[in-house]
């Protein structure tokens, strides 16, 4: 069992940077990939970003790449997304995930094991 507990969301003006975090419980968590995807409203959840916890590698959305930053501090278990240049388009609530399928970076949702309870990002124009 892991839990997932974001933090660091809020209301930003466009241009500007926010850093969300994820707190997992589990030692194991070098055991799963790790993910963020967000969920505007009346909209689909969409992947965002995603790391291989025990490599480091990562993988983007196009929509965030070269503004966005996935990584993860193993000494603190938690997961981190460094998001700069953020405009009114990144609003949406934003989720951390554990996934189980190691052989490839997953980016669809039901390829999550554990998910956060969310945290709110809002992107004032």
């Amino acid at each position: 069992q892991v839990q997932l507990v974001e933090s660091g969301g809020g209301l930003v003006q466009a241009g500007g940077s926010l850093r969300l975090s994820c707190a997992a419980s589990a030692r194991t968590i070098s055991s799963y990939n790790m993910g963020w995807f967000r969920q505007a409203p009346g909209k689909e959840r969409e992947f965002v970003a995603a790391i291989r916890w025990s490599r480091g590698s990562t993988y983007y959305a196009d929509s965030v790449k070269g503004r966005f930053t996935i990584s993860r501090d193993s000494a603190k278990n938690t997961l981190y997304l460094q998001m700069n240049s953020l405009k009114p388009e990144d609003t949406a609530v934003y989720y951390c995930a554990a996934s189980s399928v190691l052989g490839t970076i997953a980016t669809i949702p039901r390829a999550y094991d554990y998910w956060g309870q969310g945290t709110q990002v809002t992107v004032s124009s």
